[in-house]
């Protein structure tokens, strides 16, 4: 059949195309255009710079693309037939990345697009279960293709035992305290796969012990492997059983079974790991330390501490219009929505009573205000969208 032929960039081409877009919205969003285009300022500027780079990168992916394409198949090849040592390796990646934000380049185009299997490992293991659920031949055999997604064993055994060590070493007058930030963190980390509270806390203070911690994850990842285990265990327990434990307990309990059997062990090595390397090295986890306060931590406290927070956006006059009429509307607490139209802030007020006269609003910078009952409408002009992420981030903050 007759068709258009075009190239399937998956994952890789969002993620170029997102990364564009973001790029310009960043760098062009508050240009100012003459007032005869004012029109065109804020997002519908960014949209037309969007458009217009889109027509040199589709060259760009046309004369590009083939030749990663033909990488990509290679890659599958190689990831695949790396066996156990290429699963460790992919798992210690994943980790250490986390840090920088950088592990979803890593694990996303091999879990949901095309590297390592035609439509991605999850697509490609939900659409496999019936033949899997059929057979007692190892898993490994059944589907080579997704060891990777091994990341999650460290989550379910891994921070148990991190939060045991962090328990023990922490002083006797803070456990009770700590705990009550330890469970709800662990479980989270357990049950749904999200790590960061507990990870970022100990990367503050000790980053040798993130390092181990990958360490141990890859070792982990690569002794289930070794059992012939492989599947969807990127996530949390919930996750493992939706894809695993519960559609497979009949034909392949028993290797889960010895992987449970793995994990504790490796859970009892994070505890005796963590807690030697803390109390040698007098790492200041949490509890540790002599002050009152203690808390988790998180992926921007960590950027903030190492100097990696975006810097601030230049003030001008649009960020003291936009402070101005929020104080004329009567102060964030008034505002119960806002958005705008063209040239206008719309808003609704919980007390029209709080919000200044007209005049006010015209010395402050606005061209006029319509009012009915608790919704008013601030003229201000075609630079209004700009001046209403402004406004936005004052009432959020």
């Amino acid at each position: 059949m007759a068709g258009i032929k075009t190239l399937d960039m998956g994952m890789v081409g969002a993620l170029v195309v997102s990364g564009i877009v973001i790029a310009l919205h960043d760098r062009f969003f508050d240009t100012r255009l003459p007032e005869w285009l004012g029109v065109f300022s804020g997002s519908t500027f960014v949209y037309m710079l969007s458009f217009c780079a889109m027509l040199p990168l589709a060259g760009v992916a046309v004369l590009v693309w083939p030749r990663i394409q033909a990488g990509m198949c290679l890659l599958q090849a190689a990831i695949v037939g790396a066996g156990t040592l290429g699963v460790g390796a992919f798992v210690f990646l994943e980790r250490v990345l986390i840090p920088f934000g950088l592990h979803h380049l890593l694990y996303a185009p091999a879990y949901y697009d095309n590297v390592v299997v035609s439509g991605g490992i999850y697509a490609a293991w939900a659409n496999a279960l019936p033949q899997l659920a059929a057979s007692t031949a190892p898993l490994k055999e059944l589907a080579p293709w997704a060891a990777i997604t091994a990341t999650g064993w460290s989550k379910l055994f891994g921070t148990p035992g991190i939060a045991a060590a962090m328990y023990v070493t922490a002083r006797p007058q803070n456990r009770r305290r700590l705990l009550a930030l330890l469970v709800p963190a662990t479980l989270t980390a357990v049950l749904c796969g999200v790590t960061e509270p507990l990870e970022f806390t100990f990367l503050f203070v000790a980053p040798p012990l993130f390092v181990m911690h990958a360490a141990l994850a890859a070792l982990l990842s690569m002794a289930i492997n070794l059992l012939g285990v492989v599947g969807v265990f990127s996530g949390g327990l919930i996750e493992m059983s939706s894809f695993n434990f519960v559609p497979l307990a009949a034909t392949h309990g028993g290797s889960y079974l010895a992987a449970l059997g793995v994990g504790v062990c490796f859970a009892l090595l994070y505890f005796v790991t963590f807690r030697a390397l803390i109390l040698h090295f007098d790492f200041l986890t949490p509890g540790r330390g002599v002050g009152p306060e203690f808390e988790l931590g998180s992926k921007g406290a960590f950027r903030s501490l190492h100097g990696m927070e975006q810097p601030a956006v230049p003030s001008d006059d649009r960020d003291e219009l936009a402070a101005r009429l929020l104080e004329l509307l009567g102060g964030p607490q008034n505002v119960e929505d806002v958005s705008c139209c063209a040239t206008r802030l719309r808003v609704s007020v919980a007390d029209p009573a709080l919000v200044a006269a007209d005049d006010e609003f015209v010395c402050a910078g606005a061209v006029g205000v319509m009012r009915r009952g608790q919704a008013l409408q601030v003229v201000v002009g075609l630079s209004v969208a700009t001046v209403l992420e402004r406004l936005c981030d004052l009432i959020e903050g």
